[in-house]
């Protein structure tokens, strides 16, 4: 129908056509679903499915508390930077859609788990480096949207989630379960 309906429109700007014949069709409304999420039980195995006994456990396990606690999106969650943790406060800032930038409460459970991995998960991932980003490759630099998308993957398989996992999905679960 969009189709006919541009290309009638095209004809009569051509001066091919005098009248539109796809004026008066009125195009249909698809319903909206709502947006897939994860149940309770689901978000409790996929948080405690990283090994926080190695330095990518613990990175992984503080990025996923975050992620959850807070519903940051992806790109906000990797560009994070030590600088923009509050810990002390429970909060942190992050720059979202549009380059505004937000504050962001952070419970108790999530701010353990980054304190967590910043004693101890970050330096041994860092060694010895310098590094803005919060949270660190094993190369030492920031984690990359791709980089987080398969970690969440590969968490989401340990966790035996079989529904289609994506950072988005774990955002609309904080929504739904707030």
């Amino acid at each position: 129908l969009s189709s006919l309906k541009r290309l009638f429109r095209w004809l009569q700007r051509q001066n091919r056509i005098a009248i539109d014949p796809t004026l008066n069709i009125d195009t249909p409304k698809l319903p909206r679903s709502l947006p897939k999420s994860l149940t309770e039980k689901d978000v409790e195995s996929l948080l405690v499915a990283p090994d926080v006994e190695t330095p990518r456990g613990e990175r992984d396990k503080a990025m996923l508390e975050i992620l959850y606690a807070s519903g940051l999106r992806v790109s906000e969650l990797v560009s994070l930077r030590v600088s923009d943790l509050k810990l002390s406060e429970h909060y942190l800032t992050c720059v979202g859609k549009g380059g505004k930038e937000r504050i962001v409460p952070m419970g108790d459970v999530a701010s353990a788990a980054v304190v967590r991995y910043i004693q101890e998960g970050r330096p041994a991932l860092l060694k010895g480096r310098a590094a803005s980003r919060l949270f660190v490759n094993v190369r030492g630099g920031g984690l990359s949207r791709v980089g987080f998308w398969k970690v969440l993957k590969q968490h989401g398989t340990r966790a035996g989630l079989r529904q289609t996992l994506s950072p988005h999905v774990v955002r609309h679960s904080f929504a739904t379960h707030l």
